[in-house]
């Protein structure tokens, strides 16, 4: 019977998002579902925004488990729910990975060339976010904040801004805490949904950087930025 069906896959896809959750972020199976959603939605784009749906989808689930004594299913998903909740358990259980999206061109420069330079090149290629290279190594990433920052600094003390610039090799100004504050890196295998999340978890982020591994210090392939996060929820909505 299609009413069976659906219950089944109703069912079926609501252990695996049970699963799921509980797998990522640690919650003990005595935990009910609708607290572990409530929590999870602090931390995952996805369950942020079904949060509702999967709410209403355990109250539904109680009502198909706990059978009349009869023995017959008292409520019957249709078809529409069934295919809400089976997308998302496949947005939590096996999301888009990064690398399905296009890798934007890269313009890096190495840690020793000046501010003079580098500003030049962010001119010329209007990129804003430039990787820094120390031979193989990526020690940082420069951004106009910190151009300007530093420019500012230094002008308030009497210096030439020409000669600042001209004189000042990128790696000096360069934070480490940067690194950690306004961007975030992923790999190429982690999923969009990752990137969702950062954004959403990080107001002061700038850019998603994204390498072979996600480590620091490996060569960045692509930089995801406020920009991109249309595209990326329109790719996300329409992943089947």
């Amino acid at each position: 019977m299609p009413e069976l069906q659906n219950a089944r896959e109703f069912i079926d896809s609501y252990n695996k998002i049970d699963a799921q959750l509980r797998e990522l972020y640690g919650f003990k199976p005595s935990q009910p579902f609708t607290d572990v959603v409530r929590r999870c939605a602090e931390r995952n784009a996805v369950v942020r925004r079904y949060e509702s749906d999967l709410a209403d989808y355990a109250r539904l689930r109680n009502a198909i488990v706990h059978q009349s004594t009869d023995g017959r299913i008292i409520a019957v998903p249709c078809d529409d729910v069934v295919s809400r909740i089976q997308l998302i358990e496949k947005l939590l259980c096996s999301p888009p990975e990064i690398g399905t999206l296009p890798e934007k061109k890269i313009v890096s420069i190495e840690a020793q060339i000046s501010l003079r330079q580098a500003v030049l090149l962010v001119s010329r290629t209007g990129h804003s976010n430039l990787p820094v290279y120390r031979g193989k190594r990526m020690v940082g990433i420069l951004n106009n904040r910190r151009i300007v920052r530093a420019l500012g600094a230094a002008m308030a003390e009497g210096m030439d801004a020409d000669a600042f610039l001209s004189r000042t090799p990128v790696e000096e100004i360069l934070e480490e805490a940067d690194l950690t504050v306004y961007y975030k890196y992923l790999s190429r295998h982690d999923s969009l949904i990752d990137v969702l999340t950062a954004f959403e978890n990080n107001k002061k982020l700038i850019a998603v950087a994204v390498s072979e591994n996600g480590r620091i210090g490996e060569r960045i392939c692509n930089l995801i930025t406020e920009a991109d996060l249309m595209r990326i929820s329109r790719a996300v909505e329409d992943y089947e």
